[in-house]
């Protein structure tokens, strides 16, 4: 028999009280409508590139483009958080992603369609990059890891549920329909941040003025690149990047579809099972983050991942193409979390969302690297050479971080009791 939680308290309650938790939960309802609109192009911006009569190369550029206006955006969008506060970032997020998706659903040619990518790229780098700093400013080292796998079993969550819907409507209405979707949902997501979205740039007490916006960019990043362990965590979060972009979102579709001869449907069935476990597994994931360190998750993870890439290179049918999406989900719902509380840790003083808005645009320089580089793999050798490709790289880059990155969670966080860590529910870091 299934016990009951008490009345008035949930199953599994947020490791956070007060004006935080309102905050919480009203980033994690908006980052849950944004990547459900972004999850329902998943399964389509391939089949839609090619719609335009381009080769393997070129579809992976539609996807790369993406991912270099979130590149380039990242450090602006928190630039923009440090300096306009979080809400605007938030907001203009929103515009630019309605304005870019609309427009991919117009579009008339291969090249307009390139630009409108650009723009709802710029729109999600500034969307996910505020969203994290936001979990940031509300989080403390003891809660952090937790904070961090509700916000990203949500994000896993939405986006994993969208290509279902989003497979049934390009099946049904046309592959233009999840872009006109995924304009929608934009629209609520700009309306959401300036209406409800507090401000939350203050939250975490007054930022020392070295550390403060006005340090110049190439200061910030040599701060960044001394700091202990950034730029590992941040090279594990490019390689995640650069194999979920360029592996799970553009070589994995073209291999159901004409290697196994599945449609829109199925392969939009196969990815949102991704979602399923991933949620399930994401706030487990937080709490051991919290309780035995971000190492112990981030290097399990690295290493499932790349035997699911493994998985989808031999699929010689639908039901293996659903087991490497479960061994894909198990991977994405343990780490999900763990890398961005790992970067948070390493943050400077009052340089939180510069060292955020850094780590990914870093990591996003994954996004962009991962769908040409194994574009031109696939059409020089197969698809399944780059999906080995990818397992090669999250192997290593799981190995260096284990051998090399030091572990950012104190240590007597990790060895105290767990009532002795949960401290007071609404205090910031």
């Amino acid at each position: 028999m299934t016990r009951r939680a008490p009345r008035g308290r949930p199953l599994i309650p947020l490791p956070v009280g007060g004006e935080r938790r309102t905050i919480l939960i009203w980033v994690c309802v908006l980052i849950a409508v944004n990547q459900l609109g972004f999850g329902t192009i998943v399964p389509v911006v391939p089949l839609y590139a090619e719609s335009y009569g381009v080769n393997n190369t070129a579809i992976g550029l539609a996807i790369a483009i993406y991912g270099l206006a979130r590149f380039l955006v990242n450090v602006p969008a928190g630039l923009l958080a440090d300096g306009r506060g979080r809400r605007w970032t938030l907001t203009l997020g929103g515009v630019l992603t309605v304005l870019g998706n609309a427009g991919c659903a117009i579009a008339w040619d291969y090249p307009v369609f390139l630009i409108a990518r650009f723009v709802a790229g710029a729109g999600a780098a500034m969307v996910l990059t505020g969203g994290q700093i936001v979990v940031a400013d509300i989080a403390s080292p003891h809660n952090r890891g937790r904070l961090m796998s509700v916000y990203q079993g949500v994000f896993l969550f939405a986006v994993g549920a969208g290509p279902f819907p989003g497979g049934f409507l390009a099946d049904r209405v046309g592959l233009a329909a999840p872009f006109v979707v995924n304009a929608a949902l934009a629209a609520v997501v700009a309306a959401l941040a300036w209406t409800k979205m507090p401000e939350t740039r203050d939250l975490g007490g007054p930022r020392p003025a070295s550390a403060g916006p006005s340090i110049g960019v190439r200061a910030r990043l040599a701060l960044l690149a001394a700091t202990p362990g950034f730029l590992m965590i941040s090279v594990v979060s490019f390689v995640a990047f650069f194999v979920r972009t360029g592996g799970l979102f553009n070589v994995i579709p073209i291999v159901g579809e004409d290697e196994i001869g599945l449609g829109p449907d199925q392969i939009g069935l196969g990815l949102g099972m991704i979602s399923v476990v991933g949620l399930v597994l994401a706030y487990p994931s937080g709490a051991l983050v919290d309780r035995f360190g971000r190492k112990a998750v981030i290097v399990p993870a690295a290493l499932l991942t790349s035997g699911a890439t493994v998985f989808f290179a031999v699929a010689p049918t639908y039901s293996w193409f659903l087991g490497a999406c479960l061994l894909w989900s198990v991977a994405s719902g343990v780490g999900g979390a763990a890398p961005a509380a790992y970067a948070a840790d390493t943050a400077p003083p009052g340089m939180t969302a510069a060292a955020l808005g850094t780590y990914r645009t870093i990591a996003d320089s994954g996004y962009v690297v991962g769908p040409l580089l194994l574009g031109l793999i696939a059409d020089a050798l197969s698809p399944d050479a780059a999906l080995l490709t990818c397992a090669v790289l999250l192997l290593g880059s799981g190995v260096a971080f284990a051998v090399w990155a030091p572990e950012t969670l104190p240590r007597e966080v990790i060895t105290a009791r767990p009532e002795a860590r949960s401290g007071p529910p609404d205090r910031g870091p």
